[in-house]
């Protein structure tokens, strides 16, 4: 018998323990929901756009699995006077030194994309390190200057990681425009999603070796004239001074 009533007593405390865990759970649960609902974001974000006045838009590209395609990236850019940032992955950098080199002399800016293109997030803090200053190395070895921005590959990020990249003195740069080229869409499909999209502060993302980006790169530039905008590097169109990044990733003035 006191057998059964320790048991049973047992049993009432594990119900209660369950109760509370899941009070816990259903507050913070809410908690989330309202931070977000009024703006606050409980966890850190990187920047996916600026918050500006001013018609001005930065257009990027990811590099890591070719170059056929770059030079003709590169001759577009300089055509129609604007500027670009491209991401580089540091196997590619060390691949195309010729390349890292050609996209500096053409005073365009170059940030990291990691340095063999992984799900950042997976990693420990010292793996996430180790990623990124091998691959700033291998940039840095080419252009001389110091690299300041990164894009995580496949746009997945973590507090963790943003705590790392803080630390290594790097900012996160994601995306609000995509032009899904790495989906093969048509140049004419690409444009029209492009320039439907975009706003003032928007961050396009491309890639090197998307198959019609080329074709479409021209169209797209000059679409962004006629409506306006001037066409710049990421880090011409991040905030100066002191910022805050919402809920969304916008990037606004303090």
């Amino acid at each position: 018998m006191r057998y059964l009533v320790v048991k049973k007593k047992s049993l009432m405390l594990a119900a209660a323990a369950l109760a509370v865990l899941a009070a816990v759970a259903a507050l913070t649960v809410q908690s989330n929901a309202a931070a977000v609902y009024l703006g606050v974001n409980p966890r850190k974000v990187p920047i996916y756009r600026v918050d500006t006045t001013e018609k001005k838009v930065a257009i990027s590209f990811d590099a890591a699995w070719g170059a056929d395609r770059t030079q003709s990236l590169l001759d577009t850019i300089k055509e129609y006077d604007v500027s670009a940032t491209f991401f580089l992955v540091g196997f590619w950098a060390r691949k195309y030194p010729e390349y890292v080199q050609k996209i500096n002399d053409a005073g365009l800016e170059i940030g990291t994309h990691s340095n063999t293109h992984p799900h950042m997030p997976r990693l420990s803090e010292a793996q996430m390190e180790l990623e990124l200053k091998e691959s700033c190395a291998s940039i840095e070895a080419v252009t001389k200057k110091k690299t300041e921005l990164f894009r995580a590959p496949f746009g997945d990020y973590s507090d963790k990681m943003l705590n790392v990249c803080g630390r290594l003195g790097l900012k996160t740069i994601q995306w609000d425009v995509d032009s899904l080229d790495w989906k093969d869409l048509s140049s004419q499909t690409m444009t029209e999603r492009v320039l439907s999209r975009v706003k003032p502060g928007s961050v396009i993302l491309f890639h090197n070796d998307g198959k019609f980006t080329p074709d479409a790169l021209p169209a797209i530039l000059l679409g962004l004239k006629n409506k306006g905008f001037t066409v710049t590097s990421v880090g011409d169109l991040l905030l100066k001074g002191e910022y805050t990044i919402d809920h969304a990733g916008e990037m606004k003035a303090k």
